[in-house]
C-alpha cells in the first residue's frame, strides 16, 4: 500500500479538522489541499473537485490513487489501514460507545450548522447573521448537552472520551468545541467536555491539526 496520502480540506470544516487530528495521532505525513468552501461561490463545486467527490463536500483523502470520503468512513480506514494509535478500542462495548459519541457530533449536531444548511437558511428564508447565530448557538447547545451527560455519567470516561488515551470521539469533539466558542457559547455548562478538551490540547496532534494554523487559513485568523 502506498504512503503518498492527499487530504483535500478547507481549515475551518469541522469534518476536515477531524481527519487532520486522526491522521495527526497515528503519525501519519500528508498533502494539504485546500478547497475553499467560499471563493468562486465554493471551491468544491468546481469540476475537479466534483470527480473526486460528487457530494462536493470535504474532506476527502486519496490514498494511492483511492479517493475517500466523509470524515468517519475516512478515520475507520485509516484505523484499519494504519493500526498504529488505534482511535477505536480493542473491545466491540468501547468501540460502540466511542463510535455513539462520534455520531452524536458528526451525525446529529454538525450537519445541522454546516455552511450549505447555513446558506439555505439566507437564501430560501431570508436568515439574517443574528437568525443564523440563534440557529447554530440552539443546535450546538442542545448537542453539547447531551454529549456532556454521556460523558459525565459514564464510568469508561477518563482523561478523555473513553479512558486515558485520545480516540476517534475526541477528533469529533475537539472541533465542536472550537465552533461552539465561534458562536460565543458559554461552556460552563458542559464542564467534562472542558476538562477532556483541555487534556486534548495539550497534545502536539490537535495543536497542528488546528484551523488557525492552517497553510489556507487567512492571516488574521
Amino acid at each position: 500500500m502506498g504512503q503518498d496520502l492527499v487530504l483535500y480540506g478547507y481549515w475551518r470544516s469541522s469534518a476536515a479538522y477531524r481527519v487532520r487530528i486522526a491522521l495527526n495521532l497515528k503519525g501519519l505525513a500528508y498533502e494539504s489541499r485546500a478547497v475553499h468552501l467560499v471563493n468562486q461561490g465554493g471551491e468544491q463545486h468546481l469540476p475537479d473537485f466534483q470527480a473526486l467527490n460528487p457530494q462536493e463536500l470535504v474532506p476527502a483523502l486519496v490514498d494511492d490513487g483511492r479517493v475517500f470520503t466523509q470524515s468517519m468512513a475516512i478515520m475507520e480506514y485509516l484505523d484499519e489501514t494504519r493500526p498504529q494509535q488505534p482511535l477505536l478500542p480493542g473491545d466491540p462495548v468501547g468501540r460502540a460507545r466511542v463510535r455513539a459519541l462520534s455520531q452524536v457530533i458528526a451525525c446529529d449536531l454538525h450537519p445541522l450548522g454546516n455552511l450549505r444548511v447555513l446558506q439555505h437558511l439566507v437564501t430560501q428564508f431570508g436568515a439574517d447573521d443574528a437568525a443564523k447565530g440563534v440557529w447554530s448557538r440552539h443546535w450546538i447547545s442542545l448537542g453539547l448537552h447531551g454529549m456532556e451527560a454521556m460523558l459525565a455519567g459514564n464510568v469508561a470516561t477518563g482523561r478523555f472520551c473513553h479512558g486515558d488515551a485520545p480516540t476517534m470521539a475526541d477528533a469529533c469533539l475537539v472541533p465542536q468545541v472550537y465552533n461552539a466558542v465561534r458562536w460565543k457559547i458559554p461552556l460552563d455548562d458542559y464542564p467534562t467536555i472542558q476538562r477532556i478538551h483541555e487534556a486534548c490540547q495539550s497534545l502536539e496532534a490537535f495543536q497542528r491539526a488546528a484551523p488557525e494554523v492552517q497553510p489556507d487559513a487567512p492571516a488574521a485568523a
